[in-house]
């Protein structure tokens, strides 16, 4: 052919961080990745006994992982996460930004707390993790990122409006990064799924898969499936791909 495709072989071996990764999408980013053949990091802000679980499953996959317990929307806990990662696996080369919030709340009990605490911990943070992995990514000239944004950043959303201007920002912060890195063989995805049965979205929404084109919620490890699919592609950058049982189209 005279190119080398880039596919997710090209992973193997590479240091990936995930954050939020003890439950629901980022769990199943987490594994997904150790079968690919990546050593992996799992970042949780709480649930340590979760986190303990999602790498006994990477270990069993027969890969290196390290557990790092940091709250990403503070800039000192980040530094020092990243510099853990770093003497346990090695610079990351891959990040996935999937740590996240939401907050249920209408319009008239949306509180500037709740407002503030949503913008850091699902915007914020992606940029916190992202400045601290580009170092590495640009000596070496390869990097993938790869931002778990929601259907709410272009549409209504079930959560709140606050959720869906930290998606929305994510998005733009995905587009932003693209265009700059470029050339520096590092590409930004955003991944945007929609009614995933987790626990941030439970399936006793009974009459969610009645509305959705496919007939039922997704499942964490079709997005992590698309992440793959996203991070093994040289090709495809400020993009963003969505997941929805077909129940919007871009």
């Amino acid at each position: 052919m005279g190119h080398n495709l880039s596919t997710v072989s090209d992973l193997a071996g590479r240091v990936c961080l995930v954050t939020g990764a003890s439950r629901g999408i980022g769990r199943a980013i987490a594994v997904a990745l150790a079968a690919a053949g990546c050593d992996v990091a799992i970042n949780y802000r709480s649930r340590s006994e979760e986190a303990e679980r999602v790498a006994a499953q990477v270990k069993a996959l027969g890969r290196r992982v390290t557990i790092v317990q940091a709250d990403v929307a503070e800039a000192a806990a980040v530094s020092a996460m990243a510099a853990q990662i770093n003497s346990a696996l090695g610079p990351i080369d891959v990040l996935v930004n999937n740590a996240g919030i939401a907050l249920r709340r209408g319009i008239d009990d949306l509180t500037e707390a709740d407002f503030d605490e949503t913008i850091a911990v699902n915007l914020k943070s992606a940029f916190l993790c992202t400045q601290a992995v580009l170092p590495h990514m640009r000596a070496q000239k390869w990097g993938r990122i790869v931002n778990i944004s929601s259907g709410a950043a272009r549409g209504a959303g079930s959560i709140g409006l606050h959720y869906n201007a930290s998606k929305a920002g994510m998005e733009g912060l995905t587009r932003g990064y693209a265009s700059r890195l470029a050339r520096e063989g590092i590409t930004v995805n955003a991944v945007a799924p929609s009614l995933i049965e987790t626990d941030m979205m439970p399936a006793s929404e009974a009459n969610a898969g009645a509305r959705i084109p496919l007939g039922r919620q997704g499942r964490p490890e079709e997005v992590a499936q698309a992440t793959l699919m996203v991070l093994g592609n040289a090709y495809m950058t400020g993009q963003t791909v969505h997941l929805n049982g077909g129940t919007s189209f871009d």
